[in-house]
């Protein structure tokens, strides 16, 4: 019923699509997102029809931003994409966005919203900062970049919704660090088989695990306790989200569906006794599309 659902929602913003653009451009957006951002894929079609496109618009330029590091084998053509980005921006501020797909819907979802640019311009400034391949040198640079990056992202789909709150943007902030800490996590298996290691020096360093432990994907408790340390600081910022639910306005509440992955994801993390290799935790979790369906209908986040 909640696939259904969900397929029902997706099956709509085409026909709007169709109906109100011509909509090349949306339909590149929302099948980027769909692709490389399955849990927003999802997450976004439980918004109002009038934030969807929106978002969809927001998340693609997201995972524009995203792929630059793994998808350059040089630093400075990363940093030529980002100061594409920068560019674009300018240009969308300026009524001038460029023939790009994303820069068109994205210029299209600033102009109906007005969405705050300081926040668009921290998640190019902060993924480019990130094109350095070095690890975290502590928890607290970790949660500054997911602060910066998907905290900025919560933010902007706030606007969305036409919601400027200060106990939503706390509740925004919070969950915004969570999942980058999530996203770090996910991530350990596909940079390990490329030799890289992104986790906090400082955890790594308390527990004695070495790059080396990562890289061959050791099981040792002391690579666990690595892991339980970092996902118990995003089960934190879960929590804390949580303590301001009866203060956010419930028109907020779409823009944190995303805490449903998160939390399916912590939770089959703790099953797989914190070994972040196990196979399980490659794959998709069946039952998402119909959590996010019964939490968006319980309206809590």
């Amino acid at each position: 019923m909640a696939v259904r659902a969900l397929l029902r929602s997706h099956s709509c913003v085409h026909r709007r699509d169709s109906r109100s653009h011509s909509s090349q451009t949306a339909s590149y957006c929302l099948q980027l997102v769909r692709q490389r951002d399955h849990d927003g894929f999802l997450c976004t079609l439980l918004l109002p029809p009038e934030s969807q496109h929106s978002v969809f618009a927001l998340r693609a330029f997201n995972v524009e931003l995203s792929q630059v590091k793994d998808s350059v084998s040089q630093k400075n053509l990363g940093l030529m994409r980002m100061q594409f980005w920068k560019d674009s921006l300018q240009d969308i501020y300026e009524d001038n966005p460029p023939h790009h797909p994303v820069a068109v819907e994205l210029a299209k979802a600033i102009q109906k919203h007005k969405l705050t640019r300081r926040w668009l311009t921290r998640i190019i400034d902060d993924r480019e900062k990130n094109l350095d391949d070095r690890a975290y040198r502590n928890i607290k640079e970790l949660e500054t970049y997911a602060e910066n990056t998907q905290s900025s992202l919560l933010y902007l789909t706030l606007e969305t919704l036409d919601v400027r709150d200060v106990h939503a943007d706390h509740a925004a902030s919070h969950i915004g660090k969570a999942q980058g800490i999530i996203t770090c996590l996910r991530a350990v298996p596909f940079h390990s088989s490329c030799r890289k290691v992104f986790l906090p020096v400082d955890i790594c360093v308390l527990h004695g695990a070495s790059q080396e432990d990562f890289i061959r994907g050791s099981q040792e408790k002391n690579v666990k306790d690595v892991i339980f340390d970092i996902a118990s600081q995003a089960y934190v910022h879960l929590d804390h989200a949580r303590s301001f639910q009866k203060k956010v306005h419930g028109k907020a509440f779409p823009a944190f569906n995303i805490t449903v992955p998160l939390d399916s994801y912590l939770r089959r993390l703790r099953r797989a006794d914190f070994n972040v290799f196990h196979p399980g935790l490659q794959r998709r979790d069946p039952w998402l599309p119909l959590s996010l369906y019964i939490r968006s209908w319980k309206k809590t986040y």
